[in-house]
């Protein structure tokens, strides 16, 4: 499925967290919704990003933002990711439940895509961020995100809303 560009609705999504517990979009709404797709747990530029929302959910929800990071690892590797670096954010696991599926909620929002490292194709999570209005509609898009500096670019398009 293609990216969702600004201004439309956000795809419903119920996933769980590092803990086995579910969250759907639908009950956040009124609230700013981050959601950032990575790649997988535990490598240098996923932890990164990570840090970097973790460093700066007090300006978040300042802005009564709700952070969640999306890749389709499962609830236990979210857990020891999340316990490691002292996450303080919801990790939520978008994990397919046999090799022939894909995640879900990945295909949904157009993140889920052929890469290609030294010449073999695969498919995986392009890293790609959604900032989603109180208003349940997509409001910006960041796409093959650059980690460094991203998170506060999201906190800064939060405060234009």
């Amino acid at each position: 499925m293609p990216l969702i560009d600004a201004g439309k609705k956000a795809p419903a999504f119920t996933l769980p967290d590092q803990d086995g517990k579910k969250h759907a979009l639908k009950d956040l709404a009124g609230k700013p919704v981050v959601l950032y797709f990575y790649p997988k747990d535990d490598t240098s530029g996923c932890t990164k990003e990570a840090c970097q929302f973790r460093d700066q959910l007090p300006d978040f929800k300042k802005t009564r933002a709700v952070v969640f990071g999306v890749s389709p690892d499962s609830v236990e590797s979210h857990r020891k990711f999340a316990d490691k670096h002292d996450l303080n954010f919801t990790l939520l696991a978008d994990a397919a439940r046999d090799a022939d599926e894909n995640p879900k909620i990945c295909l949904k929002y157009g993140v889920w895509q052929e890469k290609s490292m030294y010449g073999r194709k695969y498919m995986g999570v392009v890293r790609t961020t959604y900032l989603i209005g109180p208003d349940g509609k997509v409001a910006e898009r960041w796409d093959k995100v650059k980690v460094p500096g991203h998170a506060d670019a999201v906190l800064e398009a939060i405060r234009s809303l």
